[in-house]
C-alpha cells in the first residue's frame, strides 16, 4: 500500500476526538487507508443493501451490535443513524472510538454539524498527491503523463490504463451519488453538462452561458454544479478581494479535482495529446492547483485558496492565504524562464501588503531561484513551506 500523507493527522485527530470522520472522492482511497489505521475497529460498510436496512430500521440496536469501536464506511446513506450516533459518543470518554466514512460532502457536513458538532473532526482523502507518488519511489517523467493519467489508487495498484478506468467511473459515479443526492430524471443530460464543464476548467463559472449551451435554467445549472461538488468531482476557486476595490470580479473559478478524470471528459485518450491540446494551460493550472488543495487537507488545513482577478485583466493565479499573510503563485506550462513572468506577481504585492512570498510554478524540471525571481518546477512544489 502507497503510505499516505494523511494517516498520521487522522490518528492523531482520533486521539481527541470521539469520532473521526474522513470524506473524499470514491476511490480516493478512504476504505484502505482507516482499516490499516483502525484494524481493531469493527468494519461496517452501509452500501450493503442487508446491512443498511437494518441500519434504517432500528439505528440503535444497530449502533448497540456494532461493538466498543467501529467504521461505518458511507455513512450518509442512513441519515437517521445521525442523531443516534450523539449518544454512543457521549456515552464513553475514550476517543477514537467511531469513525465515519463517506463520498458526499454536502450530507455529511449537514448532518455532523446538526448533530454531532463539537464531537467529530473532518478530515477530506483525494487522490494521491505528487509527493505520495514521489514517496513511493513512482517514476515520473513529464506533468503530462500526470495530468493524463490522473491519481486515483486503483490506476497504480491494479495498473489499469485510464481509457479503461474513467468511463466506469463516471457512470458508477452517476447510478450511485447523483441518483442519492438529487432526483435528475435526464441523466444522460447531466453527463452532457459534465463535459461542458470539463470544458470550462480553469476559467471563471459563467452560470448563463453554461445553462444556456446545456438546454437548462440557469438555477438547474447551479443545482447540477452543488451535486458535482457534493460529491467531489469539482471544486470551486473563489476570487480573493479583502481589502480591494469594486473592480475585482468576484465569480469562481470551476476546477477538477482529478485531471485523470477532466481529461476523459474531454476525449483525451493519450496523453501525447496533451502537448498540441489547445486547453493545456488550463489543465496545468488545474493540476497545480489541485495538489496545493490536496498538500492542504492532507495537513487537515483549511481550504483558504484563491485567485485573484480585477476588471482590467490583470490576474494571479492562486493566492493562499496563511497566518494572515497571501503568497501569490502565477502557473506556467512553459520551462523556459522569463522575468515578464514575475509582472503580475509584482503588481499584486503592489496592491497589498499582505504579500509575504510569490512563486512562479513551471511545467519543466528546473528551478530559478534568484532574488525576488522564484522560478519552481511543477515536481519541487512539495517543498515549499506553504
Amino acid at each position: 500500500m502507497i503510505k499516505r500523507a494523511m494517516g498520521e493527522k487522522i490518528l492523531y485527530l482520533s486521539k481527541k476526538f470521539p469520532i473521526v470522520t474522513v470524506t473524499g472522492p470514491r476511490q480516493s482511497g478512504k476504505t484502505t487507508l482507516i482499516r490499516n489505521l483502525f484494524p481493531k475497529h469493527k468494519y461496517i460498510s452501509l452500501e450493503d443493501p442487508d446491512t443498511r436496512l437494518h441500519a434504517e430500521s432500528d439505528p440503535k440496536g444497530f449502533l448497540v451490535n456494532a461493538g466498543s469501536k467501529f467504521i461505518l464506511d458511507e455513512v450518509q446513506r442512513v441519515p437517521e443513524i445521525f442523531s443516534y450516533l450523539q449518544a454512543v459518543a457521549d456515552s464513553s470518554s475514550n476517543n477514537g472510538r467511531i469513525i465515519l466514512s463517506g463520498s458526499q460532502s454536502f450530507l455529511l457536513y449537514e448532518k455532523i454539524s446538526q448533530s454531532l458538532a463539537g464531537r467529530a473532526a473532518m478530515c477530506c482523502l483525494l487522490p494521491f498527491s505528487i509527493k505520495e507518488l514521489q514517496d513511493a519511489q513512482i517514476k515520473i517523467k513529464t506533468p503530462e503523463v500526470l495530468i493524463y493519467k490522473g491519481f486515483y489508487p486503483r490506476l497504480y495498484k491494479e495498473r489499469i490504463k485510464p481509457i479503461d478506468f474513467y468511463p466506469g467511473y463516471i457512470q458508477t459515479y452517476v447510478e450511485r451519488d447523483v441518483r442519492l443526492l438529487k432526483n435528475i430524471g435526464d441523466l444522460n443530460g447531466f453527463i452532457g453538462f459534465v463535459k461542458l464543464c470539463a470544458g470550462r476548467a480553469g476559467q471563471i463559472l459563467n452560470f448563463s452561458s453554461l445553462a444556456n449551451d446545456a438546454g437548462i435554467s440557469v438555477n438547474t445549472a447551479k443545482s447540477w454544479i452543488s451535486v458535482l461538488e457534493a460529491s467531489y468531482i469539482i471544486f470551486l476557486l473563489h476570487p480573493y478581494y479583502k481589502n480591494f476595490n469594486k473592480r475585482i470580479i468576484k465569480m469562481p473559478k470551476l476546477m477538477f479535482y482529478d485531471t485523470g478524470l477532466l481529461c476523459s471528459l474531454l476525449g483525451i485518450s493519450d496523453h501525447k495529446q496533451l502537448t498540441q491540446f489547445y486547453m493545456l494551460g488550463n489543465l496545468f493550472e488545474n493540476f497545480i492547483i489541485s495538489e496545493f488543495l490536496k498538500n492542504r487537507y492532507n495537513k487537515a488545513m483549511p481550504h483558504d485558496m484563491f485567485y485573484w482577478r480585477d476588471n482590467k485583466g490583470n490576474e494571479i493565479d492562486l493566492v493562499i492565504e496563511k497566518n494572515s499573510k497571501l503568497i501569490a503563485i502565477e502557473i506556467k506550462h512553459t520551462s523556459t524562464f522569463n522575468t515578464s513572468y514575475f509582472k503580475q506577481l509584482e503588481r499584486f504585492s503592489g496592491l497589498s501588503n499582505a504579500v509575504s512570498g510569490s512563486f512562479v510554478i513551471n511545467g519543466g524540471n528546473e528551478n530559478y531561484i534568484n532574488g525576488k525571481y522564484k522560478f519552481i518546477s511543477w515536481s519541487k512544489i512539495n517543498e515549499l513551506d506553504i
